[in-house]
């Protein structure tokens, strides 16, 4: 997986880096405001890619003393800085080229001008559906290996590396098209006011897009907690151990894209003693990183459960396997608690 997400990665740098020189040479050709803001969208995707590429090199690092637990959320803040590259470099560069459109003097525009527009917006529309039906293709195999939806799984993805190049590319397609109807309405009512209102249109999707992208990779920067079928598969487990009286508290937190840890405070059966306690934690730490590989850092705290814990673990329970539901549905669910599901990576 880490292999092919680079190949996406590297595929959209190599487009980007040929759009935005196509875009930038034939904005400046045909003075299209529109295009010029499409330029900038792609340069800004130029930067995220290297961005995303120098991330994936640096969260491979292998834990040590200043990081024990590894470099994972390397991938967060990286993905973070390309969102923030997003909204400054591409949203905020073609407002400024649609309000300048719309606020300087008009300029005159031949069929010269137009041609070399179209042509430029053919060939980034090609280049662009390449590499987004790259990301496209990874996702829906992800999405099908996790038996999830493939917009559930977008969604719900620790790994904003291949969203961020999905995203980046489809409001790339997008914009080429916005794009395209401005100029066309740009040489039918000869008003440059379309090419102006079209470059707003993709400043509004890039701001948009940058949006949703700095939201998602904040909450895992700041430490979200797993997936809702990795927590109830860690509930599962324990619940499962005869020598295990109730589950006091579970709290888990993504630490990469591959990476959880697991923090369980557990009260234990009071007849067992310090070395078999050990043997316990251990196989049950063996037996959760068995069901979700993604399960690298696990902490068992014996400690007694009040009615008041326990009550407050029912209703968190409740609201996992509710969520599990929502997302797998009942099949999922099923599968997922009679241990059958599939083997998950976070």
């Amino acid at each position: 997986m880490a292999s092919e997400t680079r190949g996406t990665v590297l595929l959209a740098l190599l487009v980007n880096v040929a759009v935005a020189l196509a875009k930038g040479v034939g904005g400046l050709l045909s003075g299209s405001a529109a295009l010029l803001s499409e330029a900038a969208h792609s340069v800004a995707d130029t930067l995220n890619e290297v961005f995303l590429l120098l991330s994936l090199t640096k969260a491979e690092r292998p834990a040590d003393r200043t990081h024990p637990f590894g470099y994972g959320k390397e991938r967060f803040f990286w993905s973070l800085l390309a969102a923030i590259g997003i909204f400054v470099s591409g949203a905020g560069y073609s407002a400024y080229q649609g309000i300048s459109a719309l606020t300087g003097p008009p300029e005159a525009t031949g069929m010269r001008e137009f041609l070399i527009v179209y042509a430029v917006l053919a060939v980034s529309l090609v280049l662009e559906g390449v590499s987004l039906a790259k990301a496209v293709r990874q996702v829906k195999g992800e999405a099908a290996q996790a038996r999830r939806g493939t917009f559930d799984f977008v969604r719900r993805s620790p790994d904003p590396t291949v969203k961020t190049v999905a995203s980046e590319d489809t409001a790339a397609v997008v914009g080429v098209g916005v794009a395209f109807v401005g100029t066309v309405l740009h040489q039918v009512t000869g008003d440059e006011l379309w090419d102006g209102l079209a470059s707003l249109v993709i400043a509004a999707l890039l701001a948009y897009v940058a949006f949703v992208l700095g939201r998602d990779t904040k909450e895992l920067l700041i430490g979200e907690a797993a997936d809702p079928a990795v927590r109830l598969t860690a509930y599962d487990v324990l619940d499962d151990r005869d020598e295990v009286v109730a589950v006091k508290e579970i709290l888990t937190m993504q630490l990469g894209p591959a990476s959880v840890l697991v923090a369980a405070r557990v009260q234990f059966e009071a007849s067992l003693t310090a070395g078999r306690l050990e043997q316990v934690c251990t196989e049950i730490e063996v037996e959760m990183r068995d069901r979700v590989p993604a399960l690298q850092q696990v902490f068992l705290d014996p400690s007694r459960a009040e009615d008041s814990d326990l009550e407050r673990g029912r209703d968190a329970l409740s609201r996992t396997t509710d969520e599990v539901r929502q997302l797998d549905g009942e099949q999922g669910l099923r599968r997922l608690r009679t241990g059958t599901g599939r083997r998950m990576d976070g």
